[in-house]
């Protein structure tokens, strides 16, 4: 078929994570899977890596009030942030490098 991508969606996901950082909102709505669908197919590009000479580069999720970052979880985004208890966090970015 003509303008389709190749290769199946978590393949297509690791060579735009290879372009270019980002988030799993971003990833969800670019390869219409759920946000959940967009991080578990990170999590697995992640373990498939380990062998590669590439690995995957997060950034963690920051407060966009306060600049916070230490979160637990640099991969799930958290609903608020511990320090200044804001709504207002950035969701983690994914990279393959």
């Amino acid at each position: 078929m003509q303008g389709v991508d190749e290769g199946t969606t978590r393949q297509r996901i690791a060579d735009r994570l290879r372009e270019r950082a980002l988030q799993a909102g971003t990833i969800a709505n670019e390869f219409d899977v759920t946000t959940s669908d967009a991080l578990a197919h990170v999590e697995h590009i992640a373990r498939s890596l380990e062998t590669a000479d590439e690995r995957l580069l997060v950034a963690p999720p920051e407060c966009r009030d306060c600049g916070f970052s230490a979160f637990d979880d640099p991969v799930n985004r958290p609903s608020r942030c511990p320090e200044c208890k804001s709504e207002s966090v950035e969701e983690p970015a994914f990279r393959i490098d």
